[in-house]
């Protein structure tokens, strides 16, 4: 074999072997589409349900680094001296990355997370400036009348159940209805929470939940299924996270852990 007709060889292999692996390098841009067309649009225009959403290979250094900055928040602030645990906070943080890369959220720099894990004795609802690594909120949260008295242990998406839905959601906008100054609420997880417009479901703020009831019958009051707040603090927390901020309400039970696309790895 001549060097010319050697060196035309070596040409044609070089040339197989580099579209290889540009094909290879482009699977995971593959991938990152298709966990994006996972998302359908919500009722009446709304928000997107997720269905399935999953981090790429493309896009797993800044999931990651962007994970790590959120759980250092976590121990900068001791959030566990509050009450939260380090596990559900990561679980929120998780979600919270994963709707951020399909577009769903709109303002990635707060999140609220309700513990329905804990009593209602307990304040277990945390609104958390991850920018600034802060905590501004840290007080009570009612769950549903039919999810229980004392802790949450039935949870519910059919309208008229009465009880509270897990899960991630997006806040919307403000209106002035039957329980005051109110936010709505879109449930992101398709048939977790994700008729929580059909139902009604908005952060509110009631009368109920406050520390004289817990003082009287160990716990506060209950809703219709809505994650109601104190009356001296609703407007404030309104205002703090209306528009597009994400809210985690986790129930303690394995079955959601399951079920949501969001949880999972």
């Amino acid at each position: 074999m001549t060097m010319k007709r050697m060196n035309k060889k070596l040409r044609t292999v070089y040339l197989i072997v580099n579209s290889v692996i540009i094909f290879l390098l482009h699977i995971p841009c593959v991938f990152a589409k298709a966990a994006v067309n996972k998302i359908k649009n919500g009722p009446d225009g709304a928000s997107p349900l997720v269905t399935s959403v999953t981090t790429s290979a493309g896009n797993n250094h800044n999931f990651f680094s962007s994970l790590l900055k959120h759980l250092n928040v976590f121990d900068s602030l001791h959030l566990n001296l509050n009450g939260l645990s380090k596990n559900i906070f990561e679980m929120a943080v998780k979600g919270l990355e994963k709707l951020k890369q399909s577009g769903v959220i709109i303002s990635d720099n707060i999140i609220s997370i309700a513990d329905f894990s804990q009593p209602s004795s307990n304040k277990r609802l945390y609104i958390i400036d991850l920018d600034n690594y802060s905590l501004l909120f840290n007080t009570y949260v009612a769950h549903g009348q039919n999810s229980g008295k004392e802790y949450a242990e039935h949870y519910s998406n059919r309208p008229q159940s009465l009880q509270s839905s897990p899960g991630f959601y997006i806040t919307m906008d403000t209106y002035l209805g039957s329980n005051g100054y109110s936010l709505k609420l879109n449930g992101l997880e398709h048939g977790i929470n994700n008729n929580a417009l059909r139902r009604d479901i908005v952060l509110h703020g009631a009368a109920y939940v406050n520390e004289s009831l817990i003082n009287e019958q160990g716990y506060i009051g209950r809703s219709w299924g809505c994650p109601a707040v104190p009356l001296d603090l609703h407007r404030q927390i309104i205002e703090t996270i209306k528009n597009g901020t994400c809210l985690f309400i986790y129930p303690g039970q394995s079955s959601y852990l399951q079920k949501s696309s969001l949880i999972k790895e």
